[in-house]
């Protein structure tokens, strides 16, 4: 509905996408994370798709009724510390065992350890981090935007 007697605001088809676009969103990250770990920015890429889709959401919903619709949402901060620290980690890892800096365990000729279909290696590990890091600071910015007058809760 148009005109001047139209609510304020997202329709209710945007706002019926936003919310079903998200589990979505996070399938297409996981696989990017899975599929993708020998490119180079998987982690990256996964988790602007999750941050995309959760500012579509902050857009439709507006921030409270998002943050009250996805609970996890308020765990941002605590996501973006925790990916960095595990980024980094991935990172240094190498350095304890005298290798240079990123060097990826395992090796060439070492054995892979393997879930399914999916080889466990350092450059995995990082490509989480990253997309975690990605995952809250664009959660935390789309909150911050959209209520800037609102104290960041810990």
């Amino acid at each position: 509905m148009t005109g001047p007697d139209a609510p304020p605001g997202p329709t209710v088809i945007v706002r019926v996408v936003a919310r079903l676009l998200l589990a979505p969103s996070v399938v297409v990250a996981v696989a990017l994370i899975v599929k993708g770990y020998t490119a180079v920015g998987d982690g990256f890429a996964a988790g602007m798709v999750v941050g995309l889709a959760v500012a579509l959401n902050a857009v439709a919903l507006g921030a409270r009724r998002a943050e009250a619709a996805l609970p996890v949402l308020r765990h941002a901060p605590y996501a973006a510390v925790g990916g960095a620290l595990l980024a980094l980690a991935s990172g240094f890892f190498p350095v304890a065992l005298g290798e240079p800096v990123f060097s990826h365990r395992p090796g060439p000729d070492e054995k892979v350890v393997s879930v399914g279909k999916a080889e466990l290696m350092t450059a995995v590990s990082f490509d989480v981090g990253i997309f975690l890091l990605v995952v809250g600071v664009v959660t935390v910015l789309v909150h911050q935007l959209a209520e800037p007058d609102q104290e960041p809760q810990a």
